[in-house]
């Protein structure tokens, strides 16, 4: 038997609830050691502390929610936390940022405007510029410019197709109010032909719009400009209008993304041999056909030219004297010209040329000068695979945007006649930087070239006489030449737009 005082005494079933754990009582009256059973301790103590860490948990998450929902609603109560709580403010930077869009204007809405633009793309672009500086002063609603798919080139790439709509309505959203169509009770208006239509005149001022455009616009709510290329003055205007103008063009047209990348592509390539020089060499047909210059080409051709340009309503229907012509520079350079100039200009034989136009007239047996004399002509289309240009083909316009933009990042672009993109590619140009554009004097070389021809001059005074005429004419800070009552013969505004221009300290010249 057992004796009393080496009885165990087990704790009762209400000491497992008390707070510092399960006691066990021992009571030992000899002197030798008895262990403690871990089937009666060990078990509920990791009980215990599982409920504990569970319960340490759940209130670190709450806490860290309710400072996320601090941080979130600005409550001044988590702003005393410790930094260990918050966001470190080097995430903050690396966050990405976001895109702050202009406030939008408000303003007394006037009515709505739509615009029909006419010819190629360069001549469209000017003409979009022209219009937001319009709808601006005269406080009314743009609707996305409508492009020219009847001209010559039968594009039928609407404005999206080209430039990257949603950038052109969100970055001018601060000046005038862009939408993509009528809001539908307006467009059942022009639909029951409510609207007034008109062609507005060309090279006017802003107060033509304010006291012609103005009150049909008030009177019918909607207009119509069916033809809108060079229907804004180049000067006269105030500053507001003309840095308007420079910010629809510099920044607002943006082409599409697809474009973009095309020409980021065509840039790599051309890069990674080295330099290259953008040659518009605007001797194609219907430039040939419109201006009626047929210098260099045979009796077949001319009459093939004569032939386009009858079939086109608005071309210039009548005998052109393409000689006569050409002797005062209204002719585009034909390659065998543009091959001479060059080299007499001193560019490098073996550099890289992009000819940066459509299809040649006369193809490949018009550009044998100029490829046996520089033999690094390339076009998009030897510089990319056949796949890579199949969105583009039949688009002369999306294919021109291409082009263009090679066109400016080109160490030296050098145009053969003065057209649209010439020009529209020059004031570009300048906005970049003043870089090197070369502005042929087409009326002055085509006299030196006969002389040298007809061994007037020699090679040596050629090239000194072409370098002498051409050495202020490379793209160099200058005023805009102004001729009152003639603003067809003075300079044109995106050419120079000077008062959006970053001028160098250098004094601007009257040339």
């Amino acid at each position: 038997m057992i004796p009393k005082s080496m009885v165990l005494r087990w704790p009762k079933e209400k000491d497992y609830c008390e707070s510092e754990g399960i006691k066990m009582e021992l009571k030992v009256l000899a002197t030798d050691r008895i262990e403690k059973h871990e089937n009666f301790i060990i078990r509920p103590r990791i009980k215990v502390w599982m409920t504990r860490a569970i319960t340490i948990v759940v209130l670190w998450t709450s806490l860290l929610q309710l400072i996320a929902v601090g941080e979130l609603l600005g409550l001044s109560l988590l702003k005393g936390m410790p930094h260990c709580f918050s966001t470190p403010a080097v995430e903050k930077d690396l966050a990405p940022a976001k895109v702050l869009l202009p406030p939008k204007r408000t303003y007394r809405n006037n009515g709505y405007l739509l615009v029909s633009c006419n010819g190629g793309l360069n001549q469209m672009r000017a003409a979009i510029c022209d219009m937001v500086a319009i709808a601006r002063h005269l406080n009314v609603t743009l609707i996305v410019p409508e492009l020219d798919k009847a001209s010559f080139w039968a594009d039928s790439s609407d404005f999206k197709d080209i430039f990257d709509v949603d950038h052109f309505i969100t970055s001018l959203r601060d000046e005038v109010r862009i939408l993509k169509h009528l809001p539908p009770k307006v467009k059942i208006r022009v639909e029951k032909g409510l609207s007034y239509s008109m062609p507005p005149i060309s090279w006017s001022n802003i107060s033509y719009y304010e006291n012609q455009v103005l009150p049909l616009l008030l009177k019918h709510k909607v207009i119509h400009l069916n033809r809108t290329d060079a229907r804004l003055a180049n000067n006269g205007l105030p500053a507001e209008i003309q840095k308007l103008r420079c910010r629809v063009n510099f920044n607002a047209l943006r082409f599409t993304s697809q474009i973009e990348e095309l020409g980021r592509r065509i840039v790599k390539v051309l890069r990674e041999k080295g330099p290259f020089v953008a040659l518009h060499l605007r001797y194609e047909m219907d430039m040939l056909a419109f201006s009626g210059c047929a210098h260099g080409c045979d009796s077949k051709e001319e009459e093939e030219l004569r032939i386009m340009r009858y079939a086109y309503p608005g071309w210039k229907e009548k005998v052109i004297n393409s000689e006569l012509k050409r002797k005062d520079g209204l002719c585009p350079l034909t390659p065998e010209e543009t091959s001479l100039v060059l080299t007499a200009l001193g560019i490098d034989h073996n550099v890289q040329i992009y000819i940066s136009a459509g299809e040649i007239y006369g193809g490949e047996k018009r550009m044998e000068s100029l490829l046996g004399d520089f033999p690094n002509l390339v076009r998009k289309e030897t510089l990319l695979e056949p796949s890579e240009l199949m969105y583009f083909q039949n688009h002369s316009s999306q294919m021109a945007a291409v082009d263009y933009l090679v066109s400016l990042e080109s160490d030296i672009f050098i145009p053969t006649y003065d057209g649209n993109m010439a020009k529209v590619v020059e004031g570009h140009r300048r906005f970049l930087g003043f870089k090197k554009t070369v502005l042929l004097d087409r009326r002055l070389l085509v006299e030196l070239i006969d002389q040298y021809y007809n061994g007037l001059l020699s090679w040596d005074d050629f090239s000194t006489a072409v370098k002498e005429v051409h050495a202020n004419r490379m793209g160099s800070p200058r005023t805009r030449v102004i001729i009152p009552d003639k603003p067809k013969e003075e300079d044109y505004f995106y050419a120079n737009p000077q008062e959006c221009l970053q001028l160098l300290d250098e004094p601007l010249e009257n040339t």
